[in-house]
């Protein structure tokens, strides 16, 4: 019998691993240097009125899902975006770089989660974007992702 996954475990997880994404594409930081910080919670020692927050420690986090997508889009980022250039309305360069870290997080788990149904791949990525990106994120998100569906998810239509 396989182990039941809460969803709302993997939804934590996915929330930090865009924001650890997003951290490690704006200062390039050594990749285990940010998964520590992300695991330790002391990124919310540093701000007094948040020292109670959630970490990845938290037990309604999936810290091995956490852990398999932060490092999986980091040594995957090439060929991600490679992928997902078809389906984009402008250059990658010109994306916002926290739209970039959700599409990143959304096509790994499209591309190398198949366990994962492409339809909960694109609506946690959208719930991602209307939490993390700028107003209208969400559409953008969710248009690129439903043209990316059919081609690289094939047995899932």
């Amino acid at each position: 019998m396989g182990v039941t996954v809460k969803p709302a475990a993997r939804r934590n997880a996915r929330q930090f691993a865009v924001q650890a994404v997003y951290s490690w594409q704006l200062t390039k930081g050594n990749v285990a240097d940010i998964e520590q910080y992300f695991l330790s919670g002391d990124k919310f020692e540093e701000e007094e009125h948040q020292t109670d927050a959630p970490t990845c420690k938290a037990p309604d986090t999936d810290v091995a899902y956490f852990r398999d997508l932060f490092a999986g889009v980091v040594l995957s980022h090439q060929e991600l975006d490679s992928k997902m250039r078809p389906y984009l309305s402008r250059p990658l360069q010109d994306l916002d770089q926290m739209e970039l870290a959700l599409l990143r997080l959304a096509m790994y788990e499209m591309v190398k989660r198949e366990d994962v149904p492409f339809k909960v791949v694109i609506n946690e990525a959208i719930e991602l974007a209307k939490l993390f990106g700028a107003e209208d994120s969400h559409k953008f998100v969710n248009g690129v992702l439903d043209k990316a569906a059919p081609s690289l998810r094939k047995k899932d239509k």
